[in-house]
């Protein structure tokens, strides 16, 4: 035996103890000295001492319980993390694995996700308040508000657990990651910032003009979303694009400015007749102006109609404009954001996947290391089934997921599982479980047996699908059809009907020899509740709910109650056939049995009208459940119900823009919008010019609260009649109000609306595709598992090298591989 080698094995059996507690666990490392095979676990303690083991010597002697412990429990973080698709680089011994397993709980998420609903709700709550009935200035009583350091009470709270999250998070992730992560660091500037102001607002004794952190409240929803990062991160990546179509859209809009201010051109001959320049070309800015409404098309033909009066051929000018600017460069735009995010679903399913891996092989180093202590050869070196099962018990799993994968892990029988066999074993947690219903009900008699396979069969449910169109179609009509009379009308106006000379009047003015055909929706919804008849619509509103009632019994005997109950679509249809039966029955109760001319007095505070119409709202969303009936409609909507969960981010991006630009709009414009002086304007204002922001009644879009300013930001979003909008502040609080809205225009309209478009394009064409078509088609109850969208699209993902894997694993900070 070589010097090397006599070396080799003396380090081998040497042994270093050293007090404290253990910290990093390294993977095992595979040593062939002399033909035999040696296995090197190193055991980093806090006084840097390490611990070198031999197969040679007992296992007990050097891997205690401790030691053994601190391996299962940074295999379970490691499994968590792959299945949560988080990033593991943070520490890895024992006091930070509970401290981290304790942050990542359901309950003190849930904790950190009301905190930070609760600080954004302030708005709603502090002066300004929201508190009032109306948001018009004319009607709008004194609302309440909060004493001073009430609000700032709660917000200090808030602001204390966020301090206690930035302070576990910069622990967990070390100091090094820690001056490296920007959100971090941004989170540390935010808080710091926002309780300097939130000390001067109780010093001023909230009277402060302005309050900054207000503004800086969205940031706790961003920073807490990884989704809302990823997306924020490719709207960055598109801002130079955008802004080369924005500069061609500027480009286009001053160049047709500038052709607008010469050709319509007011003349010393045609000053009187010509007020086209006067209306939308008076000067510059006006005219820009005018065309950048005319670019949304809010304001089209109105910009042209003046122009056009004088000569036809105006229109070209206006027409060009439109097609250039809004059906070539707007749509452009929008091509270029798709085409910017065209496969963000496929970056962010393959960067999760990345994570999946990296976790799952960690926890794969971490346990092989047991099994290669026990004298594994380099050929069987893997991952014990009953190590993994022990750690399987401790991850935060639900119970479905943990039989599927302990049943695939005793398919091993035993044998060491392989790092391809162990990473495979995680695509269990993507498949959603479909729920088992209960076994049906056992009956004797061969005429129950009949009739019980009769009522669960899905054709009753389409027989309660048709009845349930026939109930809406009867809310609309109601009688029968006419049998007779000459000149009489066959559907009733919302006005009384008048004889024509030539015809003789019936009885109360109505066509003889005829039976009404009642429109309950056109007509009764405009008479008196003493004019109404109700007779008819009373008789089939009882007729139909006993029919719903006799169903929902049936489907019970047929299927038992659980599982009538394991239908979601069954507990849909039984509550709202409850709620119909007791309003129903109280309705009997007080006003009596329906009858000709029933037209009883009003009883308590909800007239015979008002029951009716309550009870026919109810039966409008009942019918709803025709919708899981029809395979494309039900394949439809269910692409719909999965998209919700893929834009999630970008529903909380248009929160924070909303939010930000709402306080904005309140610090620049509370109060502008005031009401007329003369009281008689506030019923009548007919004096004012017509389509302006008087005429129209808008008083209610104001910023004068939280709640008013984002009512108000919703409506300029939509763009249609936003020029009164821009019109009105002008005037109420002068020309740079127009910037306020032009930009809430570009960042809502523009970019998010393009953003959404085009996600939900990428989203839905996914989803649309043959293969996830055909699995979301054979959905049925014999099948255990669903598809997510992870295991969905599996096949089209790249699956990482191992060679990339075990580089990412050795740049891990608190953790030692020695191979």
């Amino acid at each position: 035996m070589g010097q090397g080698s006599r070396d080799v094995d003396g380090l081998l059996r040497m042994t270093v103890l050293g007090p404290g507690k253990v910290e990093h666990i390294c993977a095992t490392s595979l040593l062939t000295v002399m033909g035999w095979f040696s296995c090197h676990h190193i055991i980093e303690f806090p006084t840097k001492q390490a611990i070198c083991v031999s197969p040679q010597i007992p296992i007990a002697s050097v891997m205690d319980a401790e030691a053994s412990q601190l391996c299962i429990d940074q295999a379970v973080v490691f499994i968590e993390d792959a299945i949560k698709y988080r990033s593991i680089y943070h520490r890895m011994d024992a006091g930070s694995m509970w401290l981290y397993r304790w942050y990542y709980s359901k309950l003190c998420q849930r904790v950190l996700g009301f905190t930070i609903f609760l600080i954004l709700a302030l708005a709603f709550v502090e002066f300004p308040s929201s508190f009032t009935r109306t948001a018009d200035v004319r009607y709008r009583s004194q609302p309440w508000q909060p004493p001073c350091g009430l609000t700032e009470t709660i917000e200090g709270l808030c602001l204390l657990v966020f301090l206690v999250d930035l302070s576990v998070k910069g622990y967990l992730v070390g100091r090094a990651q820690l001056q490296q992560n920007l959100w971090l660091l941004a989170y540390f500037v935010v808080l710091v910032v926002s309780v300097v102001d939130w000390t001067v607002s109780l010093s001023l004794a909230c009277e402060e003009p302005l309050r900054v952190r207000r503004l800086l409240r969205p940031f706790f929803l961003l920073q807490n979303s990884s989704m809302m990062k990823k997306t924020l991160k490719c709207i960055r990546w598109s801002l130079p694009e955008m802004a080369s179509v924005g500069l061609l859209l500027t480009i286009h809009l001053c160049f047709f400015t500038i052709i607008g201010m010469l050709v319509f051109t007011i003349g010393e001959k045609d000053e009187a007749q010509d007020k086209e320049r006067l209306a939308y070309f008076q000067n510059l800015p006006r005219a820009l102006l005018s065309l950048l409404l005319l670019l949304t098309t809010s304001n089209n033909p109105d910009v042209m109609i003046p122009a056009y009066i004088q000569n036809r051929a105006y229109a070209l000018f206006f027409i060009t404009f439109t097609l250039i600017g809004s059906l070539f460069l707007m749509n452009l735009l929008t091509a270029i954001i798709y085409n910017q995010f065209r496969g963000y679903l496929m970056k962010s399913l393959q960067t999760s996947l990345f994570r999946r891996r990296l976790g799952a092989r960690a926890a794969f180093e971490v346990l092989a290391s047991m099994a290669g202590l026990a004298g594994a050869t380099p050929e069987t070196v893997g991952v014990n089934p009953e190590d993994f099962l022990r750690v399987l018990q401790k991850t935060q799993l639900p119970k479905i997921h943990k039989q599927a994968i302990t049943q695939k892990v005793r398919s091993y029988e035993g044998r060491p599982m392989l790092a391809d066999e162990f990473q495979k074993l995680f695509d269990e947690v993507d498949k959603g479980v479909i729920k088992e219903h209960p076994p049906k009900p056992q009956y004797q008699s061969p005429f129950l047996q009949s009739a019980q396979f009769l009522f669960s069969h899905y054709y009753f449910n389409y027989l309660g699908s048709l009845i349930a169109l026939g109930n809406l179609l009867s809310i609309c009509v109601s009688g029968g059809l006419p049998c007779g009379g000459v000149g009489g009308p066959v559907l009733q106006p919302a006005f009384p009907w008048t004889p024509h000379p030539h015809t003789v009047a019936g009885h109360n003015g109505k066509p003889p020899s005829s039976v009404t055909l009642q429109v309950f929706l056109v007509r009764d919804s405009d008479l008196m509740p003493g004019q109404r008849d109700d007779f008819v619509l009373g008789i089939l509103d009882c007729v139909f709910i006993l029919y719903y009632l006799v169903e929902l019994l049936l489907k019970v005997f047929a299927l038992g109650l659980q599982g009538y109950l394991s239908y979601r679509s069954n507990v849909f249809d039984g509550v709202l056939t409850i709620v119909l039966l007791v309003l129903e029955i109280s309705t009997l109760a007080v006003y009596g049995l329906p009858q000709s001319g029933w037209m009883p007095k009003q009883y308590g505070p909800l007239s015979l009208w008002d029951m009716t119409r309550l009870v026919n709202t109810l039966i409008v969303f009942r019918f709803l459940r025709i919708i899981p009936n029809v395979k494309p409609m039900a394949v439809v909507a269910s692409t719909i119900l999965g998209l919700i969960q893929n834009l999630r981010a970008f529903g909380g991006i248009l929160v924070v823009v909303y939010y930000v630009f709402a306080i904005i709009g309140i610090n620049l414009f509370q109060g502008v919008i005031v009401p007329p002086g003369n009281s008689s304007l506030v019923s009548n204002n007919s004096s004012a010019p017509c389509g302006s922001f008087e005429q129209l009644d808008y008083w209610s879009n104001n910023f004068d609260d939280f709640a008013a300013a984002l009512i108000t930001l919703w409506n300029v979003m939509v763009v249609n009649n936003w020029q009164v909008f821009l019109d009105a502040y002008r005037r109420y609080s002068g020309p740079w109000s127009v910037v306020y809205f032009v930009l809430w225009w570009l960042v809502s309209s523009v970019i998010w609306i393009n953003l959404f478009l085009a996600l939900l394009l990428e989203n839905f064409l996914h989803r649309w595709d043959p293969r996830s078509h055909k699995q979301l088609l054979v959905g049925t109850q014999q099948i255990t598992y669903q598809m997510s969208v992870e295991l969905m699209f599996r096949d089209i993902l790249e699956e990482p090298k191992e060679e990339e894997l075990m580089e990412k694993l050795h740049k891990h900070p608190h953790l030692k591989l020695c191979r």
